[in-house]
């Protein structure tokens, strides 16, 4: 996606985008995830190349501090191995997720797909969380040893809702003739959050696609402040 500069929200609208955030979005029908076997999902704003296997992530919402590592993490990935295809699904708007792909280090070799009306996300089976998917204790505990221990606390929700869940796959490349008319190929792994901070094992996944993952080393710690995942 383009890194041109867009222009920052004043702060009275970025309360009221963050009060937005906690509201629940209107209700969509969510199918059942697709597990290893499954063929993936087909859809027009989602093409999986046919000739590679692709990882997809899809984020909870831009500032969450949970989706920025994961998506740093991908980024990583994304440089070290040129023979998969990294996608991160974003259900914020195309402007919040620009200035947040730039705020957390550029999407590097990783596609940005846009699924504002979360489209998507039902599609792969991901609906809305609960308050205790969200703010259960461990959750919190979690986002605060987060930001300690490697740098990453939350930033503004500019847009999206706090209520999404998370989740992560892994597709494998066509394997023949027919599954290549019908677009897809076949989950090699799948990962859908249980809770905010539980992130996707994207070695695992690289393995379930026969890949020994080149995983990033620690990161610089920097010091802020906390907040709400």
């Amino acid at each position: 996606m383009a890194h041109q500069p867009t222009q920052q929200p004043t702060y009275q609208a970025a309360m009221a985008q963050e009060w937005e955030s906690f509201k629940t979005p209107p209700a969509i029908q969510t199918a059942t995830p697709p597990k290893p076997g499954d063929k993936a999902p087909v859809h027009p704003n989602l093409e999986l190349p046919k000739d590679k296997p692709t990882v997809i992530v899809f984020l909870r919402h831009c500032g969450c501090p949970f989706a920025e590592k994961v998506f740093k993490i991908l980024t990583h990935l994304s440089s070290q191995h040129k023979n998969v295809h990294f996608i991160a699904v974003s259900h914020s708007s195309p402007e919040a997720t620009e200035r947040w792909v730039i705020q957390v280090g550029g999407n590097w070799d990783v596609e940005v797909v846009i699924d504002h009306e979360r489209e998507l996300y039902a599609q792969w089976g991901l609906g809305m969380s609960t308050t205790w998917h969200v703010l259960n204790p461990r959750v919190l505990y979690q986002t605060l040893q987060l930001g300690k221990t490697e740098g990453i606390w939350n930033r503004a929700c500019e847009s999206g809702t706090r209520w999404q869940t998370a989740g992560a796959f892994a597709v494998a490349a066509v394997a023949d003739a027919a599954d290549a008319e019908e677009g897809g190929g076949k989950v090699s792994w799948a990962h859908v959050a249980g809770s905010a901070d539980d992130l996707p094992d994207l070695a695992a996944a690289l393995g379930a696609l026969g890949i020994e993952a080149k995983m990033p080393p620690k990161p610089i710690v920097e010091e802020s402040s906390g907040g709400i995942p």
